[in-house]
Protein backbone atom coordinates (compact mmCIF):
# COMPACT_ATOMS: atom_id res chain seq x y z
CA UNK A 1 0.00 0.00 0.00
CA UNK A 2 2.92 2.35 0.59
CA UNK A 3 4.36 1.60 -2.59
CA UNK A 4 1.01 2.76 -4.69
CA UNK A 5 0.72 5.79 -2.44
CA UNK A 6 4.51 6.66 -3.22
CA UNK A 7 4.15 6.24 -7.32
CA UNK A 8 0.44 8.34 -7.30
CA UNK A 9 2.26 11.15 -5.09
CA UNK A 10 5.24 10.70 -8.33
CA UNK A 11 2.94 10.91 -10.74
CA UNK A 12 0.97 14.09 -9.46
CA UNK A 13 4.28 16.06 -8.98
CA UNK A 14 5.89 14.42 -12.42
CA UNK A 15 2.74 16.28 -13.50
CA UNK A 16 2.40 19.78 -12.34
CA UNK A 17 6.55 19.65 -13.25
CA UNK A 18 5.52 19.06 -17.04
CA UNK A 19 2.42 21.53 -16.95
CA UNK A 20 3.90 24.21 -15.56
CA UNK A 21 6.61 23.93 -17.67
CA UNK A 22 4.82 23.66 -20.97
CA UNK A 23 2.93 27.21 -19.87
CA UNK A 24 6.40 28.63 -19.21
CA UNK A 25 7.28 27.86 -22.88
CA UNK A 26 4.11 29.51 -24.23
CA UNK A 27 4.62 32.37 -21.99
CA UNK A 28 8.03 32.73 -23.07
CA UNK A 29 7.00 32.34 -27.05
CA UNK A 30 4.62 35.45 -27.23
CA UNK A 31 6.55 37.87 -25.03
CA UNK A 32 6.55 39.25 -28.24
CA UNK A 33 3.29 40.14 -28.34
CA UNK A 34 1.83 40.58 -25.00
CA UNK A 35 1.88 43.26 -22.40
CA UNK A 36 4.29 43.35 -19.53
CA UNK A 37 1.50 42.50 -16.72
CA UNK A 38 0.76 39.26 -18.72
CA UNK A 39 4.60 38.41 -18.41
CA UNK A 40 4.80 38.75 -14.95
CA UNK A 41 1.56 36.80 -14.09
CA UNK A 42 2.76 34.22 -12.89
CA UNK A 43 1.31 31.22 -14.89
CA UNK A 44 0.79 28.73 -12.08
CA UNK A 45 -1.03 26.18 -14.28
CA UNK A 46 -1.70 25.14 -18.31
CA UNK A 47 -5.83 25.47 -17.00
CA UNK A 48 -5.33 28.63 -15.48
CA UNK A 49 -4.16 30.45 -18.29
CA UNK A 50 -6.95 29.00 -20.83
CA UNK A 51 -9.72 31.45 -21.81
CA UNK A 52 -12.48 31.35 -19.30
CA UNK A 53 -15.84 31.24 -20.40
CA UNK A 54 -18.69 33.12 -18.21
CA UNK A 55 -21.65 31.48 -16.71
CA UNK A 56 -24.87 33.61 -16.32
CA UNK A 57 -25.62 34.30 -12.74
CA UNK A 58 -28.97 33.06 -11.37
CA UNK A 59 -30.63 35.90 -11.23
CA UNK A 60 -30.02 36.73 -14.51
CA UNK A 61 -31.68 32.88 -15.54
CA UNK A 62 -34.58 33.32 -13.86
CA UNK A 63 -35.26 36.53 -15.39
CA UNK A 64 -34.46 35.32 -19.42
CA UNK A 65 -37.64 34.70 -20.83
CA UNK A 66 -38.28 30.08 -21.19
CA UNK A 67 -38.92 28.79 -24.74
CA UNK A 68 -42.51 28.50 -23.88
CA UNK A 69 -42.77 32.29 -23.23
CA UNK A 70 -40.98 33.05 -26.45
CA UNK A 71 -43.31 31.46 -28.17
CA UNK A 72 -46.28 33.69 -29.90
CA UNK A 73 -49.36 33.94 -27.92
CA UNK A 74 -52.75 32.12 -28.63
CA UNK A 75 -54.21 35.33 -29.90
CA UNK A 76 -51.32 36.26 -32.10
CA UNK A 77 -51.59 32.90 -33.72
CA UNK A 78 -55.24 32.71 -34.34
CA UNK A 79 -54.90 36.74 -35.71
CA UNK A 80 -52.34 35.83 -37.81
CA UNK A 81 -53.47 35.14 -41.62
CA UNK A 82 -52.91 31.54 -42.12
CA UNK A 83 -50.52 30.54 -45.48
CA UNK A 84 -53.24 30.68 -47.98
CA UNK A 85 -52.00 28.59 -51.49
CA UNK A 86 -52.04 30.19 -54.87
CA UNK A 87 -55.63 30.37 -56.83
CA UNK A 88 -54.28 28.47 -60.06
CA UNK A 89 -54.80 30.33 -63.59
CA UNK A 90 -57.47 29.46 -65.64
CA UNK A 91 -54.71 27.69 -68.17
CA UNK A 92 -53.50 25.23 -65.03
CA UNK A 93 -57.13 23.62 -64.00
CA UNK A 94 -57.56 23.48 -67.80
CA UNK A 95 -53.97 21.52 -67.61
CA UNK A 96 -54.61 19.68 -64.73
CA UNK A 97 -58.51 18.61 -65.89
CA UNK A 98 -57.07 17.61 -69.27
CA UNK A 99 -56.94 14.09 -70.08
CA UNK A 100 -54.11 12.36 -70.85
CA UNK A 101 -53.18 12.79 -73.94
CA UNK A 102 -51.91 9.28 -76.63
CA UNK A 103 -49.00 9.44 -78.40
CA UNK A 104 -49.28 11.94 -81.19
CA UNK A 105 -49.64 9.21 -83.96
CA UNK A 106 -52.37 7.37 -82.18
CA UNK A 107 -54.04 11.06 -81.51
CA UNK A 108 -53.79 12.04 -84.83
CA UNK A 109 -55.09 8.81 -86.32
CA UNK A 110 -57.88 8.98 -84.24
CA UNK A 111 -59.18 12.65 -84.56
CA UNK A 112 -59.46 11.67 -88.28
CA UNK A 113 -62.14 9.21 -87.44
CA UNK A 114 -64.27 11.82 -85.30
CA UNK A 115 -66.20 14.11 -86.77
CA UNK A 116 -66.05 18.09 -85.81
CA UNK A 117 -69.08 18.19 -84.28
CA UNK A 118 -69.70 22.09 -83.21
CA UNK A 119 -68.40 23.08 -86.85
CA UNK A 120 -71.48 20.29 -88.68
CA UNK A 121 -73.41 22.50 -86.12
CA UNK A 122 -72.37 26.12 -87.14
CA UNK A 123 -72.70 25.14 -90.89
CA UNK A 124 -76.09 23.32 -90.31
CA UNK A 125 -79.20 24.92 -91.80
CA UNK A 126 -81.65 23.37 -89.88
CA UNK A 127 -83.46 26.40 -88.14
CA UNK A 128 -84.07 24.80 -84.28
CA UNK A 129 -80.89 24.45 -82.36
CA UNK A 130 -79.94 21.20 -80.79
CA UNK A 131 -81.16 22.04 -77.19
CA UNK A 132 -84.71 23.03 -78.74
CA UNK A 133 -84.93 20.20 -80.66
CA UNK A 134 -84.15 18.06 -77.58
CA UNK A 135 -86.84 19.71 -76.06
CA UNK A 136 -89.08 19.15 -78.58
CA UNK A 137 -88.81 16.05 -78.79
CA UNK A 138 -89.47 15.90 -74.84
CA UNK A 139 -92.89 17.64 -75.14
CA UNK A 140 -93.43 15.13 -78.47
CA UNK A 141 -92.99 11.98 -75.72
CA UNK A 142 -95.26 13.89 -73.43
CA UNK A 143 -98.16 13.69 -76.05
CA UNK A 144 -97.26 10.31 -76.89
CA UNK A 145 -95.77 10.62 -79.89
CA UNK A 146 -98.96 11.66 -81.21
CA UNK A 147 -101.64 9.26 -79.27
CA UNK A 148 -102.78 11.78 -76.50
CA UNK A 149 -103.13 15.12 -78.84
CA UNK A 150 -104.83 12.99 -81.65
CA UNK A 151 -101.28 13.09 -84.43
CA UNK A 152 -101.39 16.89 -83.81
CA UNK A 153 -97.24 16.36 -83.38
CA UNK A 154 -97.01 14.43 -86.07
CA UNK A 155 -95.70 15.57 -89.95
CA UNK A 156 -97.90 14.88 -93.22
CA UNK A 157 -96.16 12.24 -94.80
CA UNK A 158 -94.73 10.33 -91.38
CA UNK A 159 -93.81 7.45 -90.99
CA UNK A 160 -92.77 5.01 -88.62
CA UNK A 161 -89.97 2.30 -88.57
CA UNK A 162 -88.93 -0.32 -86.36
CA UNK A 163 -86.78 -3.68 -86.90
CA UNK A 164 -89.42 -6.10 -88.37
CA UNK A 165 -92.93 -3.06 -88.41
CA UNK A 166 -93.33 -0.54 -91.29
CA UNK A 167 -92.33 1.59 -92.41
CA UNK A 168 -96.14 2.56 -91.65
CA UNK A 169 -97.74 5.63 -92.30
CA UNK A 170 -99.35 7.85 -90.26
CA UNK A 171 -102.70 6.34 -90.01
CA UNK A 172 -101.55 2.68 -89.87
CA UNK A 173 -99.27 3.88 -86.92
CA UNK A 174 -102.26 5.90 -84.94
CA UNK A 175 -104.42 2.82 -85.63
CA UNK A 176 -102.01 0.26 -83.82
CA UNK A 177 -101.03 1.94 -81.26
CA UNK A 178 -104.77 2.29 -80.27
CA UNK A 179 -105.44 -1.11 -80.61
CA UNK A 180 -102.69 -2.06 -78.20
CA UNK A 181 -103.52 0.34 -75.06
CA UNK A 182 -100.34 -1.00 -73.86
CA UNK A 183 -100.72 2.09 -70.79
CA UNK A 184 -104.23 0.76 -70.03
CA UNK A 185 -102.75 -2.36 -69.56
CA UNK A 186 -99.31 -2.09 -68.02
CA UNK A 187 -97.80 0.17 -65.17
CA UNK A 188 -95.26 1.62 -67.63
CA UNK A 189 -91.77 3.58 -66.77
CA UNK A 190 -90.16 4.14 -70.21
CA UNK A 191 -86.88 5.22 -68.51
CA UNK A 192 -85.50 7.68 -71.25
CA UNK A 193 -82.09 9.04 -71.23
CA UNK A 194 -78.88 10.14 -73.75
CA UNK A 195 -80.79 12.69 -75.46
CA UNK A 196 -78.80 14.52 -78.18
CA UNK A 197 -78.78 15.42 -81.71
CA UNK A 198 -77.19 14.02 -84.46
CA UNK A 199 -74.39 16.30 -85.53
CA UNK A 200 -74.59 14.79 -89.14
CA UNK A 201 -78.24 14.89 -89.55
CA UNK A 202 -79.06 18.04 -87.66
CA UNK A 203 -82.89 17.12 -88.08
CA UNK A 204 -82.33 13.90 -85.77
CA UNK A 205 -82.75 13.25 -82.18
CA UNK A 206 -81.22 10.17 -81.09
CA UNK A 207 -82.27 9.39 -77.13
CA UNK A 208 -82.38 5.66 -75.27
CA UNK A 209 -84.82 3.51 -73.30
CA UNK A 210 -84.87 1.24 -70.75
CA UNK A 211 -88.59 0.20 -70.53
CA UNK A 212 -89.91 -1.44 -67.37
CA UNK A 213 -93.48 -2.32 -66.71
CA UNK A 214 -95.99 -4.45 -64.48
CA UNK A 215 -99.24 -6.12 -66.27
CA UNK A 216 -101.66 -4.57 -64.11
CA UNK A 217 -105.22 -4.46 -65.88
CA UNK A 218 -106.95 -6.76 -68.01
CA UNK A 219 -107.57 -6.64 -71.95
CA UNK A 220 -108.58 -8.20 -74.68
CA UNK A 221 -105.04 -8.03 -76.73
CA UNK A 222 -102.78 -9.40 -73.34
CA UNK A 223 -105.24 -11.21 -71.32
CA UNK A 224 -106.14 -11.14 -67.49
CA UNK A 225 -103.37 -8.65 -65.23
CA UNK A 226 -100.61 -11.57 -64.54
CA UNK A 227 -98.57 -9.02 -62.38
CA UNK A 228 -95.90 -10.20 -64.79
CA UNK A 229 -93.23 -7.18 -64.31
CA UNK A 230 -91.48 -6.41 -68.20
CA UNK A 231 -87.59 -5.54 -68.59
CA UNK A 232 -87.02 -4.66 -72.19
CA UNK A 233 -83.76 -4.57 -73.36
CA UNK A 234 -81.86 -1.09 -73.71
CA UNK A 235 -83.26 0.22 -76.90
CA UNK A 236 -81.64 3.39 -79.00
CA UNK A 237 -84.87 5.98 -80.45
CA UNK A 238 -85.02 8.68 -82.55
CA UNK A 239 -86.88 11.11 -84.19
CA UNK A 240 -86.54 13.14 -87.43
CA UNK A 241 -88.27 16.64 -87.35
CA UNK A 242 -89.47 18.83 -89.72
CA UNK A 243 -88.44 22.91 -89.88
CA UNK A 244 -91.42 23.43 -88.04
CA UNK A 245 -91.01 21.38 -85.51
CA UNK A 246 -93.09 18.17 -86.60
CA UNK A 247 -92.22 14.61 -86.05
CA UNK A 248 -91.81 13.56 -89.68
CA UNK A 249 -90.25 10.09 -88.63
CA UNK A 250 -89.78 7.82 -85.67
CA UNK A 251 -88.12 4.32 -85.13
CA UNK A 252 -86.07 2.55 -82.68
CA UNK A 253 -83.73 -0.55 -82.29
CA UNK A 254 -82.97 -2.96 -79.76
CA UNK A 255 -78.96 -2.38 -78.83
CA UNK A 256 -78.24 -5.60 -76.30
CA UNK A 257 -80.54 -8.37 -77.18
CA UNK A 258 -79.07 -10.37 -74.27
CA UNK A 259 -80.63 -7.91 -71.25
CA UNK A 260 -83.70 -7.67 -70.17
CA UNK A 261 -86.64 -10.55 -69.52
CA UNK A 262 -88.33 -10.22 -73.26
CA UNK A 263 -86.38 -12.77 -75.58
CA UNK A 264 -84.46 -8.91 -77.00
CA UNK A 265 -87.62 -8.08 -78.17
CA UNK A 266 -88.30 -4.53 -77.97
CA UNK A 267 -91.26 -2.23 -78.52
CA UNK A 268 -94.92 -3.94 -78.34
CA UNK A 269 -93.51 -7.53 -79.09
CA UNK A 270 -92.11 -7.05 -75.90
CA UNK A 271 -94.94 -6.91 -73.96
CA UNK A 272 -96.97 -9.92 -75.97
CA UNK A 273 -93.79 -12.29 -75.04
CA UNK A 274 -93.64 -11.06 -71.42
CA UNK A 275 -96.91 -12.18 -70.36
CA UNK A 276 -96.97 -15.34 -73.21
CA UNK A 277 -99.06 -13.97 -76.15
CA UNK A 278 -96.80 -13.89 -78.73
CA UNK A 279 -98.17 -14.56 -82.00
CA UNK A 280 -96.46 -18.13 -83.80
CA UNK A 281 -94.30 -15.69 -86.11
CA UNK A 282 -90.52 -15.44 -86.01
CA UNK A 283 -90.87 -12.21 -85.64
CA UNK A 284 -92.48 -12.24 -82.34
CA UNK A 285 -90.24 -14.57 -81.14
CA UNK A 286 -86.58 -14.78 -79.63
CA UNK A 287 -83.84 -14.91 -81.93
CA UNK A 288 -83.09 -17.73 -82.77
CA UNK A 289 -80.30 -18.52 -86.17
CA UNK A 290 -81.67 -20.07 -89.40
CA UNK A 291 -80.71 -23.74 -90.25
CA UNK A 292 -79.23 -22.60 -92.65
CA UNK A 293 -76.88 -20.07 -90.74
CA UNK A 294 -76.52 -22.91 -88.30
CA UNK A 295 -75.23 -25.10 -91.03
CA UNK A 296 -72.43 -22.19 -92.19
CA UNK A 297 -71.39 -21.65 -88.84
CA UNK A 298 -70.26 -25.63 -88.35
CA UNK A 299 -69.03 -25.74 -91.46
CA UNK A 300 -66.62 -23.25 -90.87
CA UNK A 301 -66.28 -24.57 -87.43
CA UNK A 302 -64.63 -27.73 -88.96
CA UNK A 303 -62.35 -26.01 -91.42
CA UNK A 304 -60.51 -24.06 -88.75
CA UNK A 305 -60.35 -27.32 -86.55
CA UNK A 306 -59.34 -29.26 -89.47
CA UNK A 307 -56.87 -26.19 -91.08
CA UNK A 308 -54.75 -26.39 -87.42
CA UNK A 309 -54.59 -30.11 -87.39
CA UNK A 310 -52.44 -29.41 -90.74
CA UNK A 311 -50.19 -26.65 -89.02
Amino acid sequence: MKCILALALGATAFENSYLNNIAKRAVQANTATMDNARVAKDSASYLESLPQTSSPTIEATVAAPSYLESLPSLEAAVAAPAAVKPTPTPAELAAAAAPVKLASGAEADFAAQCVDEEALFLASDFPIKPEDLVARAKEVLTAGIGTKDEGACLAEGFEFCAPVVGPLPKEEYLAALADFKLEESFDVNAQYHLFRVDPTQTNRVWFHTRTLGKHVADSKRFGKATGKEIINPPQCMHMDFTADGLVKEFGFYTVDRRQGNTGGLGGAFAFFYGVGRSLPIPEMKPYKPSKRFRLFQLIGKLQSKFSKKDE
